[in-house]
């Protein structure tokens, strides 16, 4: 059965843990009394030879232990995410870790994802908020058949979330930015206007957010789609 499966991932990750991937939690502000400390790349390889099982997904997900959603996002089956479980998983986001994994793996290819970068980026939860603009990187980079214009008019989304000060949100701005002028030149040129203006503004958290954003806009681009962007 599902619930089975689960467990059984569960008493597996525990078999992978290690101390010293569970210290080196703390540095990237995930909560350790949830995790187990089991690297990424162990994981990865896991799930790779357990492939999609979406409702064995949604069983490790409702444990929540860190890494048996990290396990729940890689086995999900985004075209069966529905829209409540997409908002149920946001809700339950208590590290950028999971946030930007769960974007990745789980939600951009979700026939809903698009219309979630709007909605959640009115929660008042910091993660939840970033999840809203993790979402719009993640379906920059990957989501090839997206017309250009639709990520041009997500400019004044940005914009707003820019003037909140909390770290996870501000490094989510950054994150969408580059992530949308890595698309096309237009996109570029886009993302640097908006970045430059930020750089102007009378906020010094959001001139910083915007100078940053403008700084790495102008290197060459090399295309990155490792999810840890923010660490």
């Amino acid at each position: 059965s599902h619930k089975q499966l689960a467990d059984e991932i569960v008493a597996w990750l525990k078999r992978n843990a290690t101390k010293t991937t569970r210290d080196g939690m703390a540095r990237y502000s995930i909560p350790a009394d949830k995790a187990f400390g089991v690297p990424v790349n162990v994981m990865l390889k896991q799930a790779k030879a357990l492939g999609r099982h979406h409702d064995v997904a949604m069983a490790l997900w409702d444990t929540g232990w860190y890494e048996a959603r990290m396990m729940a996002s890689y086995l999900s089956e985004p075209e069966r995410m529905t829209s409540a479980q997409m908002d149920a998983w946001c809700k339950d986001f208590d590290s950028w870790a999971i946030c930007d994994t769960v974007c990745w793996h789980a939600f951009e290819r979700s026939p809903y994802a698009w219309e979630k970068i709007t909605k959640w980026s009115r929660l008042p939860g910091e993660i939840q908020k970033r999840a809203s603009l993790a979402l719009l990187a993640t379906m920059a980079l990957h989501i090839k058949t997206i017309d250009d214009q639709k990520f041009a008019d997500m400019m004044p989304l940005i914009e707003r979330a820019a003037q909140d000060e909390r770290n996870f949100v501000s490094k989510g701005v950054n994150w969408a930015l580059r992530a949308i002028g890595l698309r096309s030149e237009r996109l570029r040129h886009d993302a640097q206007e908006l970045a430059g203006e930020l750089a102007q503004s009378s906020n010094a958290w959001t001139r910083w957010v915007g100078k940053d954003a403008m700084k790495k806009l102008q290197k060459p681009v090399k295309k990155k789609t490792y999810v840890g962007e923010s660490r």
